[in-house]
């Protein structure tokens, strides 16, 4: 997980998943693992997370969080981005893909009923 700074409002946020070929799962982790942190250097990246799903090891979500659409801009624009996106077209056969993009209208806690104690 790349977060650069937790607190910092986000006003963009993608969540998308995609179900890779089992044969190309690995491929998938490869071409996406470098850019992960060139995304902690672009300013206005709030969070940048990959996560492989824990019931089904050929599927990964990715969410993202960005400041504004400046942010989302040169995300868009970073070389890595262009790369890893390049590696997965080229390499991956992704069998199932959806995303959604929301713009974040207010932002406030998401703790559950009773909260949440952090260990020590």
């Amino acid at each position: 997980m790349i977060a650069q700074n937790k607190d910092q409002p986000t006003r963009i946020v993608y969540s998308t998943y995609y179900r890779v070929h089992p044969e190309d799962r690995q491929k998938f982790i490869d071409a996406v693992t470098p850019h992960l942190a060139v995304e902690a250097q672009i300013p206005g990246v709030v969070y940048y997370v990959f996560a492989q799903d824990i019931t089904d090891p050929n599927t990964f979500h990715l969410s993202e969080g960005f400041r504004d659409q400046a942010a989302l801009d040169e995300h868009d624009r970073s070389p890595a981005f262009a790369e890893a996106l390049r590696k997965v077209r080229d390499s991956v056969r992704i069998l199932d893909r959806q995303g959604q993009r929301y713009v974040v209208a207010s932002q406030g806690p998401g703790d559950p009923p009773g909260g949440v104690t952090l260990a020590q």
